[in-house]
């Protein structure tokens, strides 16, 4: 920051004085230092809750636009044609900007590509103060609140006057209302002046210090710590590979989050448990979780969120988004971590396939009227008898395939439905069913990771130990016991042992049986990381699988992903 004079820096500026430059850019991918261009620079200037004044201009960046930067946000070639360069835009908008703080959301993209476009120029970069009001919304509102920050999500809670829409001076619009909803957030927690908007890190008290004493019996082992308040109740629970150097952490400098060192206030005892592996420390974090619901735990606030998509096993299958997984012998898919995602999933397999939509239970002999559906061609009509039962049956093996194998015929017809948008420059439809698109293969490739592991009655796998060889038992998905074979031990029948006294596990229905979907990927990343070696038994990925599909489109998400984070 700049310097200022001492008594006015001890005082403070108030925020009701300082000018605040937002600013939003659209570019055509994710970094600057890779090439990357500036295609639109969009900024508001406020000061005490007024607008000041308003920046806008689009940009020629002298190369193509990459397709999906169009479908995203509009712009097109032919609009940047006769658009001002990036070498007449930047002083202009420096100019616009001197002496007023920055505000971005995701700031470091923003300040990025400007810094980056200085350099290149030659044009002195001037010592702005910046906030980021993504960081600053992560460290003000809680996970029960939103779901996320970004800029779309907050301006929806917030009910911004400008929606969010992928261009610079709408987008710049919605953040400037966010400033000021968190701005009125901070208020009653006494933060009234920028710099105490820039420093709200909550640091640790002498009352937290004090609490030191708390970590000085915990071991210097891996395992779980729990802190608990006066009546004994789970407040927090986390893992470390050496409990006490990790606890202590919490009554540090080091600790900087807000509600940390609220859960530290009401803390009485932290209570260590622990385990023989990384990974075994990991798993019981999320069982103690499951269990406990702490309150500081953010993944502990929504756990029956989850969703899952059904394939029904009834004379009439159909499709149905559900909260539990039944011992019904139907095809499940997920877990969607919203609601909004499975019905995603499930508008791309209804377009995709003419399986009914009706939720009433149909006999083998129907005489129901045909809906619309059925009239405009979208359903096969079981409802009125117009179908005979196999043609049906036909159809819902074509959905089992696109759930369960391979939804190759589900992504061409979406891919070309996309194509076809595109070309009649519909580009908000198209990014629509692109999303719809990805939360269905998400599902697919996460239910068929897991049903590789889960599928398996037992397998025994070890890694590289500094004491010799840790040893993991895993039995359908789910982590049965955890051990150390030390160095210079018969390995047979060390591992016996240890699979004598591992958890039973019956093998259960269900894509997964046994455990959460959190601590079978969890076992999965395990046994992905070099080193580790199968002991006994085995487990296979299918070749046909949803993974190869996603691929295209998670490649397409990730140069995209600096833009959306800022919408």
């Amino acid at each position: 920051m700049e310097a200022v004079q001492t008594s006015f820096d001890d005082l403070g500026r108030p925020l009701s004085d300082v000018t605040f430059c937002v600013v939003d850019l659209e570019t055509t991918g994710g970094s600057a230092k890779a090439g990357s261009k500036i295609t639109e620079v969009g900024a508001v200037k406020v000061r005490g809750g007024e607008v000041l004044g308003e920046f806008q201009t689009l940009v020629n960046p002298d190369e193509n636009i990459p397709a999906f930067i169009t479908v995203l946000t509009g712009i097109t070639d032919a609009m940047l044609i006769d658009k001002p360069r990036i070498a007449e835009v930047l002083p202009s908008f420096l100019e616009f900007a001197r002496g007023t703080v920055l505000v971005a959301h995701n700031a470091p993209f923003d300040t990025g590509f400007l810094k980056h476009n200085s350099r290149e120029l030659g044009i002195p970069w001037p010592r702005f103060e910046v906030l980021d009001t993504a960081v600053l919304a992560r460290r003000t509102l809680l996970r029960d609140e939103v779901p996320n920050v970004k800029l779309a999500t907050l301006a929806r809670v917030f009910h911004a006057t400008t929606t969010p829409n992928h261009r610079a001076l709408s987008d710049a619009r919605a953040t400037v209302d966010v400033l000021h909803a968190l701005f009125e957030r901070l208020g009653p927690l006494g933060v009234t002046t920028l710099e105490e908007v820039s420093t709200f890190t909550a640091r640790v008290t002498p009352a937290q210090r004090k609490k030191r004493h708390l970590a000085e019996h915990l071991p210097q082992a891996p395992g779980v710590y729990l802190f608990r308040d006066a009546r004994d109740d789970v407040l927090y629970v986390g893992m470390s590979r050496n409990l006490r150097s990790r606890v202590h952490t919490y009554f540090t400098e080091s600790e900087t989050r807000s509600r940390m060192g609220e859960m530290v206030m009401l803390a009485r005892r932290v209570e260590g448990i622990v385990c023989a592996t990384t990974l075994e420390a990991q798993v019981r974090e999320l069982r103690l979780i499951a269990r406990h619901r702490p309150p500081y735990n953010r993944r502990s606030k929504f756990p029956d969120r989850l969703s899952w998509l059904k394939l029904t096993r009834e004379p009439w299958p159909r499709l149905s988004v559900v909260k539990r997984i039944l011992d019904d012998d139907a095809d499940y898919i997920g877990p969607f971590g919203s609601r909004t995602s499975a019905d995603d999933a499930l508008a791309a397999l209804h377009d995709t396939f003419r399986i009914r939509q009706c939720t009433p239970r149909l006999a083998k002999r129907s005489r129901r009227h045909a809906c619309a559906l059925a009239e405009l061609g979208h359903c096969l009509s079981p409802c009125d008898g117009s179908v005979e039962p196999e043609t049906y049956a036909d159809e819902v093996l074509r959905v089992q395939r696109a759930m369960t194998a391979d939804p190759v015929e589900l992504v061409d017809a979406i891919s070309r439905r996309m194509r076809d948008l595109a070309d009649h420059e519909r580009f908000e439809d198209a990014a629509r069913w692109r999303d719809r698109l990805t939360a269905l293969l998400r599902a697919v490739v996460r239910t068929q990771r897991l049903a590789e592991l889960t599928a398996v009655a037992e397998l025994v796998a070890a890694a590289p130990h500094a004491d010799g060889w840790e040893i993991h038992v895993l039995r359908h998905g789910r982590l049965a016991a955890a051990g150390v074979m030390p160095h210079g031990t018969h390995p047979a029948g060390w591992v016996d042992a240890l699979l004598a006294t591992a958890e039973s596990i019956d093998a259960g229905y269900g894509p997964i049986p046994a455990a959460t979907a959190e601590e079978t990927e969890c076992l999965l990343r395990w046994l992905d990381t070099p080193g580790v070696r199968v002991v006994r038994g085995s487990w296979v990925a299918p070749l046909a699988s949803g993974a190869r599909h996603l691929e295209r489109l998670t490649a397409l998400a990730t140069r995209a992903k600096a833009t959306t984070l800022t919408s």
